[in-house]
């Protein structure tokens, strides 16, 4: 029983938080997520290097933040868009300085970083590009929060679907307790979300909302597993503590940060 009352709070704050910064203000998001945005690094980096990490390396924070914040900023118009180039550099710089490391360089190393970036500084820095993109006329926080609406609603009927009816194991080997009835319960009551949203939602027609629904669960399943397949490489539970009965950071954001440039590429396709 304490672990629901545990689990449920957690929850509650963790909701508080994300729409809470949504709603307040872009830069708020933008700042709550930056500090997102390092934690999930360090639970990266920890999980694909378990058995040697010793220390994180100060350059993975400095450069997995910077390109977080070029993305973010230019996301939201505060700079131009083409800073965004500064991220090659990185990139290059990032591989140039394991040969300086003073115990014995590894390329491990280099593409554990750079793949930090990709999967979680990327993904997280597009999140503010959806308070205005090229393809919406004006800013405004409803697609943000459309995003993280289906991507719960998912989650939370695929479980209880599951739980019920689940009987046909969607990927046994790398997530045991998912179901084929799981995903397609989460999918339908993510469709009748979608219907809600448009309704309080313009930008989108019902249609526009439907696929991208459709391209949020199936990417967000995806999520699911790619971080299942971290944790169980690991050979831990969770990718993290700092959710007290939910775990870290890339528990909570596992489907978010699939689901993200997905519909980051419909959104500006439309």
């Amino acid at each position: 029983m304490k672990d629901i009352y545990i689990r449920t709070l957690t929850g509650l704050v963790f909701l508080i938080v994300v729409i809470g910064s949504i709603i307040l203000d872009p830069f708020a998001f933008l700042i709550v997520f930056s500090i997102f945005n390092v934690i999930g690094l360090a639970e990266f980096y920890k999980l694909v290097n378990v058995k040697t990490v010793k220390q994180f390396p100060v350059d993975y924070y400095v450069f997995g933040t910077l390109i977080y914040l070029l993305i973010g900023l230019s996301g939201l118009g505060y700079i131009d868009i083409r800073n965004i180039a500064i991220i090659f550099v990185i990139f290059f710089v990032q591989i140039a300085i394991e040969l300086f490391r003073r115990d014995k360089p590894d390329w491990k190393n280099i593409t554990s970083k750079i793949t930090g970036y990709i999967y979680i500084s990327l993904p997280f820095g597009l999140m503010n590009s959806f308070y205005f993109t090229g393809a919406i006329p004006e800013p405004g926080y409803g697609i943000l929060i459309g995003l993280f609406v289906l991507i719960w609603t998912s989650d939370i009927f695929a479980y209880l679907t599951g739980s019920m009816f689940g009987k046909h194991k969607l990927f046994e080997r790398i997530s045991p307790k998912k179901t084929w009835e799981g995903s397609i319960g989460g999918l339908l009551f993510a469709t009748i979300a979608s219907y809600i949203l448009s309704i309080f939602i313009d930008q989108f027609s019902f249609t526009e909302w439907l696929i991208l629904t459709i391209i949020i669960v199936i990417s967000g399943t995806i999520g699911d597993l790619v971080e299942s397949l971290l944790k169980r490489n690991a050979g831990v539970k969770d990718s993290g503590t700092i959710f007290p009965g939910h775990g870290g950071v890339l528990d909570r954001f596992d489907a978010v940060i699939f689901a993200t440039p997905m519909a980051f590429v419909f959104i500006n396709l439309i």
